[in-house]
């Protein structure tokens, strides 16, 4: 969380929208969040998510424009947590502050428990699952039509302020970033290989129940991008924390990723991105990237520990010699 946000809100802020949702500010919960800050509650012997979103980071008819895609991925078969009025009936409630306002959004608790590190790890029925939720929600987005449009990848809050975020050292990194983004504006753009994704599809975002399914949430980076891009955000996340002495461990888990995600994706006749596997590596480095720009934005980096201090050095290689985790595997 950026500092200078998280100092402007207040308590009256959230007890603000706890009352918009039924509650009070005593019956919240304050569970953590990135970019937002989250809170569960109980209400009516019920667990639910309670979302505060700045006004700096989106804009209210960007959030109104996430929770239309919930609610149609919800009634068509996709599993994911589906939006909760608010008592008035609405689904975002603007909370006015200062210097800047706040969105209060409500969600159903999903289902299931979630499965971090090192679970995930080396789990081919977990890689299956994701391919099929991931690919049933690509389907989904080609017949949809929403009301309010999101933002395309180039409006990615990270992009867009990555010269705020990064200190003067990482002008590699700035010079990298601009060069890759002239090499994705020229790839396709048509119905089956770009539409809106979910953007942020990690361990971290999704729970699964007893029988394996899993359940999907935090849209908050849902954009239009190509779909290779909701592929590659998996794949990073399931392969950074391999260092680079462990090269031979993150292949392994690469193409035991692969295989697995495919298999699911591909279930019930549906067909692979055009080109995806050719695009994973532009969009691998793409996320490297994000992450390094989200870390420097959001954590004390004066001190890092060895772990971040070795991933940032082996990070900044691979971003200024324009390669990706999976290009000397």
């Amino acid at each position: 969380m950026d500092p200078t946000i998280k100092s402007m809100f207040q308590d009256e802020h959230a007890a603000e929208g706890a009352a918009h949702f039924g509650v009070s500010l005593r019956d919240l919960t304050f569970i953590g969040g990135f970019q937002n800050f989250i809170y569960s509650y109980t209400r009516d012997e019920q667990q639910y998510i309670l979302r505060f979103t700045p006004s700096t980071l989106r804009s209210a008819e960007e959030v109104a424009a996430e929770i239309e895609w919930i609610r149609y991925l919800s009634d068509n078969g996709v599993s994911v947590t589906a939006s909760v009025p608010s008592i008035t009936g609405k689904d975002v409630e603007h909370i006015q502050g200062d210097p800047i306002d706040f969105f209060a959004t409500s969600f159903e608790h999903a289902s299931g428990k979630k499965i971090g590190y090192p679970e995930c790890l080396g789990n081919p029925s977990l890689y299956e699952q994701c391919g099929r939720i991931t690919g049933r929600l690509h389907e989904r987005t080609k017949h949809y039509t929403p009301k309010v449009k999101r933002h395309t990848w180039e409006s990615n809050h990270y992009l867009i302020r990555a010269r705020d975020y990064l200190p003067a050292e990482l002008q590699p990194v700035l010079d990298a970033l601009d060069e890759l983004k002239k090499e994705l504006t020229k790839l396709p753009i048509n119905a089956d290989t770009y539409g809106l994704i979910h953007g942020d599809i990690n361990v971290g975002n999704f729970t699964v129940d007893d029988s394996c399914r899993i359940t999907l949430f935090d849209f908050d980076e849902c954009q239009y991008s190509w779909y290779a891009e909701d592929i590659a955000i998996q794949l990073y996340y399931l392969l950074y924390v391999f260092g680079e002495d462990s090269k031979p461990e993150r292949k392994v888990q690469f193409e035991q990723f692969m295989n697995y995600f495919e298999l699911g994706y591909t279930a019930d006749g549906r067909q692979m991105p055009d080109d995806w596997k050719d695009q994973l590596k532009l969009f691998l480095r793409l996320r490297e990237i994000i992450v390094v720009v989200g870390m420097h934005r959001s954590w004390d980096l004066s001190q890092p520990d060895e772990w971040t201090r070795d991933f940032l050095r082996d990070s900044r290689m691979r971003i200024s010699n324009r390669i990706s985790l999976i290009d000397e595997l």
